[in-house]
């Protein structure tokens, strides 16, 4: 089976101060996708999952992401950023 998905984050890394607020950005290039998740992980631990979504919007507190399938592009949302969201984003197609 070959996967030709390519799935790309920006920014990279990213320091920010405490109450700011904050875009991680996914782009990915295959048109049909079945959705998309956000994991974080914070150092040294497992992988969480954040959000699932096949379509439209979900909030879970202080993060927030959208996920249209024409656009091909998702974008994970953190106001007033606290300490304890110092992790590692990570953004899954399927």
């Amino acid at each position: 089976v070959s996967c030709l998905q390519k799935v790309e984050q920006s920014p990279q890394s990213l320091k920010i101060q405490e109450g700011e607020s904050i875009t991680i950005n996914c782009s990915y290039t295959e048109v049909t996708t079945q959705g998309l998740q956000w994991f974080s992980q914070d150092s040294g631990q497992g992988l969480t999952s954040l959000f699932y979504l096949t379509s439209g919007e979900k909030q879970n507190g202080r993060l927030r992401s959208r996920y249209s399938t024409k656009e091909r592009h998702n974008s994970l949302h953190i106001t007033n950023a606290q300490p304890e969201d110092s992790a590692t984003y990570l953004c899954a197609v399927r």
